[in-house]
């Protein structure tokens, strides 16, 4: 079991990284619809680009937090930092939501660290 929860560790790390990856990205796409706005004089337009903007950096933001918990987790959880199980578990219940790789992560990391045998690898 210890390799399980090994890669799990190593899984929640990757998966961080890839997340922050899509948040930067979101980001930079709204920096992209902020210079719409700001390079015309003004129309419709400029109200869709505002909501774009605003959605994309709430989104972009959110993803950043979300893969750097998923790395923060993932470095102390190969440590058997015992906090790191009870997060782990947590964010792996709501990665459940995430299809299709978020469940996968998800149902995994939580069969691994709900063990008789992952629990006893934290005590």
């Amino acid at each position: 079991m210890k390799r399980h929860v090994d890669l799990v560790g190593v899984l929640f790390i990757i998966w961080g990284l890839l997340t922050a990856l899509v948040g930067v990205s979101t980001l930079a796409l709204a920096i992209g619809a902020f210079s719409l706005i700001e390079s015309t004089g003004g129309g419709s337009h400029q109200v869709a680009a505002g909501v774009t903007v605003g959605a994309f950096v709430v989104l972009g933001s959110l993803a950043l937090v979300w893969g750097a918990a998923h790395v923060g987790v993932g470095m102390p959880l190969g440590k058997r930092r015992p906090w790191s199980r009870h997060v782990a578990i947590a964010l792996g219940g709501v990665d459940l939501l995430l299809l299709p790789y978020g469940t996968a992560l998800g149902g995994y990391a939580l069969w691994a660290l709900l063990s008789g045998d992952g629990k006893k690898l934290f005590e």
